[in-house]
């Protein structure tokens, strides 16, 4: 076993692998078509439309001014189930492959990963909770636009790599004309290390703060792949490798493994909420205080 030191315990056979036989991955997402299909899904418009916001508005100061004020966590308090509940109703406008409610997402996503790595339940619990930060579109936390808690993400302060889905809309940012972040480097070294990176802000990133701050006991990959797994332009098209760290690299396989179940469990077929529940329940107490800080 490999020992972090006030965190869960990774199995040394626990290797990033592809989805086996266990888990079988689909031709097509709930609509029939490729997944990531920005140019032929039945939900572009509004897809599109979320990108465009996204990118005009996720500035540096943007993203530094609300992850400070959302850093407080002074917005709620609350079990991690109680979290999962608000998002019973929520949809994902930046999502071309599924409009089921999140609720259905992170339990397609653990049940998924599950099947492939049967006795590393700190998986399983990643994959339930990765999404979790969606719920700053709820009242409780400011009721934030759809373009500053979904979508892929991608780092601020720094050039918008072209691989960024939907680019074009860049160009009506604020930043893609300063000279202090329009540049590769922009104001970071290389080799910097991602923990010292800005990413644009939504709900990868404030679940990541809330889950460190309030003491989970998940291993730091667990917390790598709740931070970055919408980290697309890394992860799926090799950008920002240049601001990546030795430890970034080893928390990477995570990422890339995770990123199959996240993406391709995606599915009109419904998992039955009670029926799993107690299990998940199990693993938040295992994990994580009963009640959180939001």
């Amino acid at each position: 076993m490999i020992a972090v030191e006030n965190q869960a315990l990774v199995s040394e056979n626990a290797i990033p692998k592809e989805a086996s036989d266990g888990f079988t991955v689909p031709e097509s997402n709930a609509f029939g078509q490729s997944f990531r299909d920005y140019e032929a899904s039945v939900r572009l418009s509004i897809v599109e439309n979320t990108y465009r916001l996204n990118h005009i508005n996720q500035t540096y100061d943007f993203v530094k001014r609300t992850r400070e004020e959302y850093a407080k966590l002074n917005k709620a308090e609350m079990s991690i189930w109680e979290a999962i509940e608000l998002l019973d109703s929520f949809v994902d406008e930046s999502d071309p492959d599924l409009d089921e409610p999140q609720i259905q997402h992170l339990l397609q996503s653990a049940e998924a990963i599950r099947k492939d790595y049967p006795n590393e339940d700190w998986l399983h619990l990643t994959a339930l909770i990765h999404d979790l930060g969606k719920v700053l579109f709820h009242s409780k936390f400011g009721s934030l636009p759809q373009w500053a808690v979904t979508g892929d993400t991608h780092p601020v302060g720094c050039a918008f790599d072209e691989s960024i889905v939907y680019h074009k809309y860049f160009k009506e940012n604020p930043d893609h004309n300063n000279p202090a972040y329009n540049t590769k480097l922009g104001i970071y070294s290389e080799g910097c290390g991602l923990e010292n990176v800005l990413m644009s802000w939504g709900h990868d990133d404030y679940m990541y703060m809330v889950a460190k701050a309030n003491g989970t006991t998940l291993p730091p990959a667990a917390l790598f792949a709740i931070r970055y797994h919408s980290f697309y332009p890394l992860h799926k098209e090799g950008a920002y490798q240049y601001l990546m760290n030795e430890e970034d690299r080893e928390n990477l396989k995570w990422v890339q493994t995770f990123n199959k179940y996240d993406l391709y469990s995606k599915s009109n077929v419904r998992i039955d909420v009670e029926k799993v529940k107690p299990y998940y329940e199990s693993l938040i107490k295992k994990y994580f205080p009963e009640k959180l800080r939001w």
